[in-house]
């Protein structure tokens, strides 16, 4: 194919994709854009839900960790409890047998064994203690073993108690974990929806460019004058940042805002802009029919500004999270040229 016929052709894809991408209401950027924020948004309460629900699954597993070691300890509490309860009465029975095998004593022994009167009261108070001791002791560890037991079975409820609770907090994790799944997915697919959107519109301005560069001639009523006023040759510069991220402040090829942007691009032709959107729309002079390289304001004082590419699009760095971009102008307040 000639170059005279392949001229006609490349104007009318360029048509058609320029009409494609802003004729469909629900690829345009803007509407996506505010899509994926507010996705966003919705992920982010998700994600602050999720350290919250965390923190309380951690603590609940503490709790029950804690719970479980004292009952361990409270087991071994009983395991004593019963050895000593055991002696206590094996010596308490090997006592009595051998005072059954021994000669019975009794109070006329006391009495007669005994040299004074003092020493007698001193020997039957001996007797009783011993008798009274023994019986101390084995009560003494029943009482400690029941309060073991008692123990035991308050913490057995405790264990109940923190399991469920775990299990809670666990289902719970689970449900905000399906809800940041699904909208991460959704999140995928509008970001995937706002990447072909891009790449439509970079390859209409490719075939713009294209035919920007051979003879012009009308097609489907639309005609592309290169030769017109303002500085078209901007958008060849602005092109090759697209996809560099936006920066608050940014103006280099690192991370560009919005009015870093257009100051730079501009500065690489040689003209020079104020770093704010409001700055360059006092310097510049206002027109009412646009054209490729002229500067698209939006707000009065302006508060977001982009280079007008033509056909209803611009390129510019939109907001936070976003990369430089093809856009669409609607909604602009005005449009001017350095």
């Amino acid at each position: 194919m000639t170059r005279r016929r392949l001229v006609p052709a490349i104007i009318v894809l360029a048509t058609t994709l320029l009409l494609l991408v802003t004729a469909s209401p629900s690829l345009a950027t803007p509407s996506l854009s505010a899509k994926a924020r507010r996705i966003q948004r919705q992920l982010d309460a998700l994600y602050m839900r999720m350290d919250v629900a965390t923190d309380q699954y951690n603590a609940a597993n503490d709790r029950l960790a804690r719970v479980r070691s004292d009952m361990r300890q409270n087991e071994r509490n009983i395991a004593i409890a019963r050895y000593n309860l055991a002696v206590a009465k094996d010596t308490l029975h090997d006592r009595i047998v051998a005072m059954y095998k021994e000669r019975p004593v009794d109070l006329l022994d006391v009495i007669l064994q005994t040299k004074s009167f003092d020493e007698m009261l001193t020997q039957l108070d001996l007797l009783q203690k011993l008798g009274a001791s023994d019986a101390k002791v084995v009560r003494s560890i029943k009482t400690w073993e029941g309060e073991v037991q008692k123990r035991r079975v308050r913490l057995i409820a405790q264990r109940a108690t923190a399991t469920r609770l775990v299990s809670e907090v666990a289902a719970k994790r689970a449900l905000i974990n399906a809800d940041i799944a699904r909208s991460e997915r959704m999140l995928r697919g509008v970001k995937a929806q706002i990447a072909r959107y891009e790449a439509a519109q970079a390859a209409a301005a490719r075939a713009r460019a294209l035919a920007a560069d051979a003879p012009q001639v009308p097609s489907h009523g639309v005609v592309i004058d290169n030769s017109g006023p303002g500085h078209p040759g901007v958008i060849g510069v602005a092109q090759r940042y697209l996809g560099v991220p936006y920066v608050y402040g940014g103006a280099s090829p690192s991370g560009f805002d919005c009015s870093g942007f257009t100051m730079y691009c501009y500065a690489q032709i040689g003209i020079g802009l104020p770093h704010s959107a409001s700055g360059q729309q006092a310097s510049v002079t206002a027109v009412s029919s646009p054209q490729p390289g002229d500067l698209v304001f939006f707000g009065y004082p302006a508060h977001h500004v982009g280079l007008y590419v033509g056909g209803g699009s611009m390129i510019h760095a939109p907001h936070t999270g976003t990369v430089v971009s093809y856009g669409s102008t609607a909604g602009a307040s005005g449009y001017g040229r350095p």
